[in-house]
């Protein structure tokens, strides 16, 4: 239940993105809202499946250079992850594009905080241990 909630806070975060930046391209704006709802869900769960099995390792490999910049070089992991996930989708033949890497850039910083933001709210972000 709390990855379905993930995925959903995700594809909520990946949605209000696209609209705000002109340099991401999230699917056919003109396909019906059921198939761009369906898009942004399965983008949204790509995304998260790469977040769990990607990204813990490629951060784990860049500790040190995590370290030396003390943290900010998460918000390029979170770009490649980003990167990926548009690459992937593309595979299966969903749109998930950026003009350029700082587009990339400002969208993870933006998927971040909107999805802290949701999270927290909704108490998503906390452990079994801090709810009770």
């Amino acid at each position: 239940m709390r990855f379905l909630g993930h995925i959903i806070v995700t594809g909520l975060a990946l949605w209000i993105t696209a609209l705000i930046l002109p340099g991401m391209h999230l699917g056919d704006d003109s396909a019906p809202l059921l198939t761009q709802v369906l898009t942004i869900g399965a983008i949204a769960l790509i995304l998260a499946v790469i977040n769990t099995l990607v990204k813990p390792l490629l951060s784990l490999l860049a500790l040190p250079i995590t370290c030396l910049t003390l943290g900010l070089f998460q918000l390029v992991i979170n770009t490649l992850m980003l990167l990926l996930a548009g690459w992937v989708s593309g595979l299966v033949g969903l749109t998930l594009q950026f003009d350029t890497f700082w587009w990339a850039l400002l969208a993870g910083v933006i998927i971040g905080v909107l999805s802290a933001i949701v999270e927290g709210v909704t108490g998503l972000g906390e452990s079994d241990r801090e709810r009770a």
